[in-house]
């Protein structure tokens, strides 16, 4: 299978290999996860990290995207950014991509902040966001059929569906691996489902700004 090209996609996983790769060999992943991870409780303390040259906490979403914790994080990421995202940018085109995935990633963060707001362990990894791009790479290429049940159209009875399938999956490995809803230090369950959940609802007003039509130039 040929995947598309795909300029921005493979922009933003080189950037996170080279970021990955400069904070291993100088022995900073762990500083970098302090001052920019995302940290739930800077919400209501924001003097937390104060003497330390952090990451301000509004950005701490995206600056958490591109710290990885080890090579198994990195690399499954990666691959499945590279997979899917390829994908949707050939359909959703650089500047959609880049919205989805910037939205992803806050909406990560949220759902990690309303799981865990008092935590003050840090959140790490592109996992979030990648997971916005899972769902519209689901929504974009599902083969299932799926009819509309009563008043739901057929394409939200499809996104309740993956919608469910993805928290019950990510429930499970939650409880496989330990981890709580939360999820910090382990698998942040929370922020895959917020990232999801996201890319779901963002699918279908980016294909309409994709593909809006411009108005005509008459001479």
């Amino acid at each position: 299978m040929k995947l598309p090209s795909g300029r921005t996609t493979n922009s933003i996983a080189a950037t996170n290999v080279a970021i990955f790769l400069l904070l291993s060999l100088a022995g900073r992943i762990d500083d970098a996860a302090i001052v920019g991870g995302f940290i739930p409780a800077r919400w209501g303390a924001p003097g937390l990290l104060d003497g330390m040259a952090a990451v301000p906490f509004w950005l701490t979403p995206v600056s958490s995207a591109f710290i990885h914790a080890g090579w198994l994080h990195i690399g499954f990421n990666m691959l499945m950014l590279l997979f899917c995202g390829r994908q949707i940018e050939h359909v959703l085109g650089w500047s959609g991509t880049l919205i989805l995935y910037a939205v992803g990633a806050y909406a990560a963060c949220l759902a990690q902040w309303i799981a865990y707001p008092l935590s003050s362990n840090p959140m790490v990894g592109a996992s979030g966001a990648i997971s916005a791009v899972v769902a519209t790479y689901s929504l974009l290429y599902s083969q299932q059929q799926v009819r509309r049940i009563g008043p739901l159209s057929s394409n939200l009875v499809r996104m309740l569906w993956l919608a469910a399938a993805w928290i019950v999956m990510q429930l499970m490995i939650g409880y496989a691996s330990g981890s709580d809803l939360a999820g910090i230090g382990q698998i942040a369950v929370a922020a895959h489902i917020g990232g999801f959940i996201a890319g779901l609802v963002l699918t279908r007003p980016l294909l309409r700004w994709r593909f809006r039509k411009r108005p005509q130039v008459i001479n």
